[in-house]
């Protein structure tokens, strides 16, 4: 399989960016990294279509291959599926972002009466962002147990990055519903909403115009593959939006080359300023990348 490496440098080179900030990227720890991979497979009930993952390589090669596409930075996104995980993934995602200066230093938190100690604890260490995810999940993010997490968060200003639409697959726990009660509550939360909430987008969107520290990632969204959960009446309050929309691939679990969905950004027709503030400048000033980013990807002195 040949990689359009040539193509995706050429995308932010053209732009006269440093590179790509990708913020939703996923490294997990081998055995659950499989298990994810079967769920793709399967084309079970959480995914309901054929997936082939295109990206399998050994996490090193992985790695590599972001850093010849000319990704600066990029998360992690360890997500609990069940009580009692969380702190081993955060434990593995810890110790990868402290191997990978790529890598922003990603953890995740799941309803459980310990979720206060371990979050409270990593927000102190430095944390970068944590993801979490309603739908594997099986959770509405106001449930009671996560009340004293979202405090936490919204004082601490920390990032959490949430899967809460309902592609490709909704369930009881996805839309929009219980992100708004949240942030009713918790109006200073900073939120970053993964695939743009699609198909929900619309709704997500609103949100966003509505809290001024909540962002959306574009994974997946607009990718031809996820056409049919992709509403179109969301490009113009994604123009509005713009210092707020952020860039995610999904990689690895893309179907497609990692190229597609930059493609798929431009055919937006937004322009190149909101394509430089997307792939770069909204990212750099959420996590403060504000270091000079040679060519070859070393970060300058």
């Amino acid at each position: 399989m040949t990689e359009p490496v040539e193509r995706t440098r050429a995308f932010w080179q053209r732009l006269g960016l440093p590179g790509l900030l990708d913020v939703h990227v996923h490294f997990l720890p081998p055995p659950i990294e499989r298990a994810v991979w079967r769920v793709f497979d399967e084309a079970g009930p959480l995914i309901g279509r054929e997936w082939p993952i295109r990206y399998r390589q050994p996490v090193d090669e992985r790695v590599e291959l972001l850093r010849s596409f000319g990704v600066r930075r990029f998360s992690t996104l360890p997500y609990a599926h069940k009580p009692g995980v969380a702190t081993f993934l955060n434990d593995w995602s810890r110790a990868f972002a402290a191997e990978v200066p790529e890598a922003l230093w990603s953890a995740t938190f799941y309803p459980e009466p310990e979720a206060p100690h371990y979050v409270g604890a990593l927000v102190d260490d430095g944390v970068e962002i944590f993801k979490v995810h309603q739908q594997v999940g099986g959770f509405h993010l106001d449930d009671p147990l996560l009340a004293p997490v979202w405090g936490l968060l919204e004082d601490a200003g920390t990032p959490v990055l949430v899967h809460a639409g309902s592609g490709p697959v909704g369930t009881p726990f996805t839309g929009p519903g219980s992100m708004a009660r949240l942030l009713a509550t918790h109006p200073r939360l900073t939120v970053v909403v993964a695939h743009l909430g699609a198909p929900e987008s619309v709704e997500f969107a609103r949100l966003a115009a509505t809290y001024e520290r909540v962002h959306l990632d574009t994974s997946m969204a607009v990718s031809p593959f996820f056409g049919e959960h992709f509403d179109p009446d969301v490009v113009p309050l994604l123009a509005d939006l713009r210092p707020r929309v952020l860039y995610g691939s999904d990689f690895p679990t893309l179907p497609f080359a990692y190229v597609e969905q930059l493609d798929a950004l431009a055919a937006l027709g937004l322009g190149d300023d909101w394509l430089r503030d997307v792939c770069w400048h909204n990212a750099a000033a959420l996590f403060g990348v504000d270091v000079a980013v040679t060519d070859d990807g070393a970060r300058a002195p």
